[in-house]
């Protein structure tokens, strides 16, 4: 098989405020379910005063418990339903409880709680053992919990999964990091001899992933607050990302930390950004292109004559090539702190949805809704070098392999091609490579390994062999 799946890196929950994972009661607080072997058995109680969140059975079978949005958590006679006790007294935690989780020996229970917090009790005395605190934010709410074997695990309403440390509650083993939403868009870059992968997604978040390891952390402070449309690397190192909420952000890779210096503010929204050397970076945005040189402003084309979807700069830095809705690629030259037209266009087969250019500068590729991938031959003068035909629906992403011969496309019917440059009948298909959602962006770590992401929130590796 020309490739095989090397990682992925999965999805969060996906989480809302105010809603528990598990559902076990009437949300009027007046009735709980549960199941004994074939059947669904529906009781009538009156002790909640608010939304009955989650109903477990311990594992023994001889009680269960129920938790609520009042903060109460009340435990019942497995057999006949009859209170046992209020665990706390009058309150179990300050906040609405979403989940609870027995122990496998039936003695203690797990809760999750809006107040920021998780705790472990010991039902037979009524007590609390343990108190996690998990922050101090809106997304430090606990919005779900289970307690398997020896590990003990809660769900914040980031999505981040914790694993919590008895011996040490005021910090977990473990946070499993990522996105819960889904993901626009990714690019690579190595870092001290480690390759990494940026990803950033719908809600304005930035993940950096270890490509080996797979762990991810998002970046300190306050970054961006709405979709990520697209990212690339500087020459300099520095992250550049451009957004739905109006900004282009420059972040330092070396420290990972967004900062109110290296913020652009756009008269319009942008959707795609490219970078040359010399500090240049060019920004399509709706109904204006928009030149930067060293984190400022320079110029700007207001109303070219046709959308602007997509961008991509020459390594030499001299050539910028903007692919239009029109269907057609427009190349530019920067002059000092201007952009000018060099009335040069490139058809594409349908509205282009996305450029690159090769490692070496020798081609350009042009992706289109049209399901076709055309090369240009910058050499030959900008000449039709090839066609590549395969995708069943619109293309989405393009990307050169290091090795300046293969270039892999991602569509919108979930499949990633590999294509040779010198012959289009020689490919490598990945069908299906995201399940449930098209490929939103892709890039290679090196000649062998491709990394890709969607809208499912998943980011993939995957090792190329030809």
């Amino acid at each position: 098989m020309p490739y095989e799946i090397k990682k992925v890196f999965a999805s969060l929950p996906q989480v809302e405020r105010g809603v528990s994972k598990i559902i076990g009661g009437d949300p009027k607080g007046n009735n709980f379910l549960y199941t004994n072997g074939k059947c669904v058995i529906l009781r009538n109680i009156d002790d909640h005063s608010r939304f009955v969140n989650c109903v477990r059975f311990s594992p023994d079978g001889n009680r269960f418990a129920t938790a609520s949005a009042d903060g109460q958590i009340y435990i019942y006679d497995g057999k006949t339903g009859e209170k046992v006790c209020a665990l706390g007294g009058s309150k179990a935690h300050d906040g609405g409880i979403y989940a609870i989780s027995w122990s496998p020996d039936s003695t203690h229970l797990l809760s999750a709680s809006g107040d920021k917090t998780s705790k472990i009790w010991d039902v037979s005395v009524n007590s609390v053992v343990s108190t996690f605190p998990m922050g101090s934010t809106v997304l430090d709410q606990q919005l779900g919990c289970l307690w398997q074997k020896d590990h003990l695990l809660s769900v914040s309403l980031s999505g981040y999964i914790n694993y919590l440390d008895r011996n040490n509650p005021s910090k977990p083993l473990r946070v499993i990091k990522g996105h819960s939403k889904s993901i626009q868009c990714l690019t690579v870059h190595k870092n001290g001899g480690k390759s990494y992968i940026y990803s950033g997604s719908h809600d304005g978040h930035i993940n950096y992933w270890d490509s080996e390891t797979g762990e991810n952390d998002s970046f300190a402070g306050k970054g961006h607050t709405n979709q990520v449309s697209r990212m690339t690397v500087d020459e300099s190192g520095q992250l550049i990302s451009c957004s739905m909420d109006d900004t282009v952000r420059y972040t330092s890779l070396m420290l990972r930390d967004y900062s109110g210096q290296g913020v652009v503010k756009l008269d319009v929204q942008p959707k795609c950004v490219a970078v040359g050397p010399g500090g240049y970076a060019v920004v399509v945005c709706i109904g204006q292109i928009v030149l930067l040189k060293d984190q400022r402003k320079c110029f700007s084309i207001d109303n070219p004559g046709y959308e602007p979807e997509v961008v991509a700069v020459h390594p030499g830095g001299d050539t910028v090539a903007i692919g239009g809705a029109d269907g057609n690629v427009r190349l530019y030259s920067i002059l000092g702190t201007t952009l000018k037209d060099e009335g040069k266009l490139l058809e594409a087969k349908g509205p282009v949805t996305d450029v690159a250019y090769s490692h070496d500068g020798a081609f350009l590729a042009v992706c289109d809704a049209s399901k076709v991938v055309t090369v240009f031959s910058v050499a030959d003068g900008y000449s039709e070098n090839n066609v590549f035909y395969g995708h069943h629906a619109k293309i989405v992403c393009l990307a050169w392999s290091p090795d300046n011969e293969h270039f892999a496309s991602g569509g919108m019917d979930m499949m990633v091609y590999v294509w040779t440059l010198s012959d289009p009948e020689t490919r490598v298909n990945i069908q299906d490579a995201h399940r449930l959602h098209h490929v939103s962006s892709l890039a290679w770590l090196d000649e062998h390994t491709l990394v890709t992401t969607s809208h499912d929130a998943s980011v993939k590796e995957w090792t190329i062999t030809y």
